[in-house]
Formats: structure tokens, sequence, C-alpha cells
């Protein structure tokens, strides 16, 4: 009976081991993940930016335009 039991404890404790490096690889994948996805919203950002910086001056220069007609 003993003997059953610690062969039940020890797949269970192999169980466990495989779990915690299952979610290890699993963590080490999201992180990598979480990285690669804030770099490109910060990119996205920059060019957001960009661009409105770009359609606030066409709409400057198209209000001078008017004014000097």
């Amino acid at each position: 009976m003993a003997e059953q039991e610690l062969k039940r404890l020890e797949f269970r404790i192999d169980e466990l081991i495989r779990t915690v490096e299952r979610l290890k690889e699993e963590n080490r994948s999201l992180r990598a993940q979480q990285h690669s996805l804030t770099s490109e919203r910060s990119q996205l950002v920059e060019r957001n930016e960009m661009a409105r910086s770009r359609v606030e001056a066409m709409i400057s220069r198209l209000k001078a335009m008017e004014q000097s007609t």
C-alpha cells in the first residue's frame, strides 16, 4: 500500500514539474510577445504623432493661403 502511494505521489510530482516547466516556457514566450507589442505600439504612436504634425502643418498652410487671397 505505501509503495503504491509513493508511486502515485512520484507521478504527481512529475506532472507538477512538467506543468511548471511548461508554464515557465509560456511565461518566457508571453514576455517576449509583450516586449514586441510594446515596441510596435511605441512605433505606431510615433508615426501617428508625425502624421498629426504633418496634417496640422498642411491645415496651417491652407489657412494662410486662404487668408492671403
